[in-house]
């Protein structure tokens, strides 16, 4: 009989979601029957939807408020709130996994916390599996209940155990095989600067002081924020593109990534044997995971436009080799 699991996500960006539907490819094809839902869409009344514009919103016009907030929820008290702001969501999430479901994976914190509070209350006799996709691990990703979380390294690992997690395995990245390695284009050097699905931060300025050094061109990825796009555009310091549904092509024409918050691209173009290097990183979850990338000689974080044009040197000549774990998280999960 063919196994049936459910992966939760959220449409907070794509990071999630990108992990999510790369661990629903792999499961599928070792037969296993997955349904997949957006958390988004689990909150009763639009709640979801509301959040998520709130929280678009905030990254885009005051991103320096998002650290603030990640230090205040990382504060004692912090999984109580989250309780109360997720407890509207239980009997979506119990009526997702519904009956017959072997194991729920979850791919973003707050579901976890959801289906942590479950397994520990008796109301969800499943196992439980959370898919930490940040390398910096947030206290909120980690609850009592959930079974096993899946580190991206050992010093994630680390983090996760700090936080309480009792069962932690460090397993590759999940990403897609498009993503392959490939050498080098030949050329003048085309720095790709990423910004996540919705390009946020400091990006016309971080593409600016690239063109600036002489170096490489900007190729910047601004999603779907159009107003950065036509900015770029009119300055003239780049190539401005909107949204990429062939991210893996546009990989391989790259020479260097220029990355602000250590998400899912930056794991896509170290599997795509590109260097990659944190520039102007987003407060909050983009410098915590800046630390954690460059601690780990992963992503080197450039941390004044002064040691810009060095970084940027030093990268394309010698790209940090990428070593992630040899456990597949497949094979943990199936």
């Amino acid at each position: 009989m063919n196994k049936r699991m459910v992966v939760i996500s959220a449409s907070f960006g794509a990071g999630h979601d990108g992990a999510a539907a790369e661990l629903t490819r792999r499961l599928t094809g070792r037969g296993v029957t997955v349904e997949r839902y957006d958390f988004v869409d689990l909150l009763p009344r639009r709640a979801g939807r509301v959040l998520r514009g709130l929280y678009r919103r905030q990254l885009t016009a005051a991103p320096q408020t998002w650290g603030w907030l990640l230090a205040l929820s990382g504060a004692r008290g912090s999984t109580a709130l989250a309780t109360r702001l997720t407890a509207m969501a239980d009997r979506a999430v119990l009526d997702a996994v519904g009956s017959g479901a072997d194991a729920v994976i979850s791919t973003y914190p707050l579901a976890s916390q959801v289906l942590g509070r479950l397994r520990e209350q008796g109301r969800l006799d499943v196992p439980v599996y959370t898919y930490l996709t940040d390398l910096s691990v947030h206290p909120l990703w980690v609850c009592g209940g959930v079974d096993v979380h899946l580190a991206l390294h050992d010093d994630a690992a680390r983090q996760a155990k700090e936080h309480g997690a009792a069962d932690v395995r460090v397993v590759a990245p999940a990403v897609s095989p498009r993503f392959a390695y490939s050498p080098p284009p030949a050329g003048f050097p085309r720095a790709l600067v990423v910004a996540g699905a919705w390009g946020v931060g400091a990006i016309e300025a971080a593409a600016a002081d690239i063109s600036a050094t002489g170096l490489a061109r900007p190729v910047v990825v601004c999603g779907r924020n159009e107003p950065l796009r036509r900015r770029i555009e009119r300055g003239g310091f780049g190539d401005a593109l909107g949204w990429v549904d062939d991210m893996p092509a546009l990989m391989r024409d790259s020479h260097v990534v220029v990355q602000n918050a250590g998400g899912l691209s930056s794991l896509e173009a170290l599997a795509a044997g590109r260097p990659v290097v944190t520039y102007r990183c987003l407060p909050g979850h983009g410098r915590t995971n800046a630390e954690v990338l460059d601690r780990i000689g992963w992503v080197p974080w450039i941390r004044d436009r002064g040691s810009l044009a060095a970084g940027l040197r030093e990268a394309l000549r010698d790209p940090r080799p990428f070593a992630p774990a040899a456990q597949r998280p497949e094979d943990v999960l199936a």
